[in-house]
């Protein structure tokens, strides 16, 4: 339990120092939409301005209509108030509709760049790193950054704006009043610097501590059949409970400092509005009319009203740069398995495939195939076989290039893989995996995953093909049953049916299957292995599998210690009584 709590404890490390180049980076978001942004800033200008006129109307009805008892002043002014009212409320809900619209179209963009990256990152990627992790900066990250950036910038100018017309109509009423309210200023200013370093740690551990409970939520969700078949609820529940613990603590550390600056410009505009109020009964600048007053003071509340707006956008700032530092740095992952600058699209291929001295590791130090030598003849059929962790599925990932290569190469039909593009290279390969993964959706739509522009009846013919059709058949709906996430609706033996027949409607000049018949029955696996050698002919094909049964009609590569110990059909590798037939012997007992 204290290695599975250390390992969800940890937090994220930021690989490189924040730097106000990223913001830079993110604004190319906002230049896509400058002009929605102008129209949005001139509305709030608009805004502004109508709300700013208000004391003014104050002042009036105070010190002009209602001295005089001038009834149609009062109801001029307070027509002129209504419509001023009105006016503001439809220009905030145009601008309002303008920024979230903005905000959820950037969200939109940003999503995609980063989805487009992780369907091209390399699989060592997700190897090293909680899934839940990824999808914590895929969508909480950007939700948050998208809204600062179509929202924050924008209102942090309106908020200068604002300030200085405030400041405007302050001076131009009484300015000996407003260099009092300013005194406020460098105090909070000063405030700002103190809690600047604390407060962006703070957001920092906050954003590790949530992207920990995601990650660990994410892996107990697909785990929870493991959970409960060893009775692991409540050591879960605690591992749970600690993280739950650590995300509190960082927020309310994080809240603390936030609340101290808002409670910081409510306290120094409490005071300064008493001091204005003590400065005119006082009489320090002469008499003042009750009416300047009034309005002064609506001006002099409004004026900290953007200086806590800004302190909150700062927060914001903080917060965002912290989530922009994960975002671009999931951006700038490099993709190491990629086309390169002359890469040439592998053309129709025959199928011979060579392995030339091939090396390969994992993690440095550890060597995986240390001279991996053999050539598979066009249409011939090669069985892997071998102790665990002999490299048998790394010999077929690395033929399908989702690592690349430590030393040697792997030829097909002459063309070194690492020069030809992805897309040409797999696209000319049928591959199903050890992990029968199906998609939500129906039976149809996972089946024709193998090639998007298959007709309904290549679909079900693939199906036949592998006696898939027998089962779905039966089903009420058809091949238009729903499948629910990963497949589970559905046993371990038909999802890998279905699988089958996704990678057969591909038609591969390659075909690879790595334990493909592991989940079928011994009836099922003779229906399928019928469908097989039909398939099979003319293909080169790839197979792993621990039932040596199904492979007696290919050529076995037996692999030990990254090369290949022993090479021959079933019958010559049994005649030889080495390796292959220790093991075929310790199988069938």
């Amino acid at each position: 339990m204290a290695k599975q709590r250390n390992k969800f404890n940890v937090d994220e490390q930021l690989e490189q120092s924040f730097n106000i180049k990223q913001l830079g980076r993110a604004l190319v978001y906002i230049k896509r939409h400058s002009k929605s942004l102008t129209i949005g800033f001139i509305l709030c200008c608009v805004s502004i301005l109508l709300d700013l006129l208000t004391p003014i109307f104050t002042e009036q009805i105070v010190d002009n209509a209602i001295p005089s008892r001038n009834i149609s002043l009062a109801l001029i002014i307070g027509f002129l108030y209504l419509a001023d009212i009105v006016t503001m409320l439809i220009v905030d809900r145009g601008h309002a509709l303008i920024f979230n619209r903005v905000s959820q179209t950037m969200i939109t963009e940003i999503r995609h760049d980063m989805f487009v990256h992780l369907q091209k990152l390399p699989f060592d990627y997700f190897d090293s790193r909680p899934h839940g992790k990824i999808l914590t900066r895929v969508v909480n990250y950007v939700n948050s950054v998208a809204s600062f950036l179509s929202n924050g910038i924008i209102s942090t100018l309106l908020q200068v704006v604002k300030l200085v017309a405030i400041l405007f109509f302050m001076f131009r009423m009484h300015a000996r009043l407003t260099l009092v309210v300013l005194i406020g200023v460098p105090l909070f200013a000063a405030l700002m610097v103190v809690l600047k370093t604390p407060q962006r740690r703070a957001y920092q551990k906050l954003s590790n501590k949530g992207s920990n409970l995601n990650a660990y939520l994410q892996e107990s969700i697909s785990g929870i059949k493991v959970t409960q078949a060893f009775n692991r609820e409540e050591i879960n529940y605690g591992i749970f409970e600690e993280l739950c613990e650590d995300y509190r603590k960082a927020w309310m550390r994080a809240i603390k400092i936030s609340r101290t600056i808002e409670s910081s410009v409510i306290f120094l505009s409490v005071v300064f509005v008493a001091i204005i109020y003590y400065a005119v009964a006082a009489k320090w600048f002469g008499e003042i009319s009750v009416g300047v007053m009034l309005a002064f003071v609506g001006y002099a509340n409004r004026f900290w009203g953007p200086i806590q707006s800004l302190g909150n956008l700062y927060n914001q700032l903080i917060t965002n740069m912290a989530y922009l530092e994960r975002i671009f740095e999931f951006l700038d992952e490099p993709i190491s398995i990629d086309d390169k600058e002359n890469a040439y699209p592998l053309p129709e291929i025959a199928g011979k495939v060579e392995f030339d001295h091939v090396q390969f590791h994992y993690e440095e130090g550890t060597p995986v195939l240390t001279d991996m030598h053999f050539t598979a003849e066009a249409g011939e059929s090669i069985a892997l076989v071998g102790p665990t962790g002999c490299g048998k599925s790394t010999v077929i990932s690395l033929l399908a290039r989702f690592y690349d290569i430590k030393g040697g190469q792997i030829l097909i039909d002459g063309n070194p893989i690492g020069d030809v593009t992805l897309a040409s290279l797999r696209s000319q390969m049928g591959m199903m995996l050890q992990e029968s993964f199906l998609f939500t959706g129906t039976i149809m739509e996972n089946i024709r995953y193998g090639r998007l522009d298959a007709t309904d009846e290549e679909v079900i013919a693939a199906a036949k093909a592998v006696h898939a059709d027998d089962f779905i058949s039966k089903f009420p709906d058809g091949y238009e049953t729903e499948v629910r996430e990963r497949g589970s609706s559905l046993s371990a033996g038909q999802r890998q049916l279905v699988s089958f027949a996704r990678t057969l409607l591909a038609d591969p000049r390659i075909l690879i299957l790595d334990e493909a018949t592991s989940a079928m029955d011994s009836q099922t696996e003779q229906l399928v292995q019928e469908g097989l050698n039909a398939l099979l002919k003319g293909r080169t094909s790839f197979i792993i599998a621990h039932r040596l049964s199904t492979i007696k009609n290919c050529r076995i590569l037996y692999l030990k210690d990254g090369v290949v110990a022993e090479s021959g059909t079933h019958n010559e590798l049994l005649a030889k009584k080495g390796l292959y037939y220790d093991l075929y012997t310790a199988q069938i007992g």
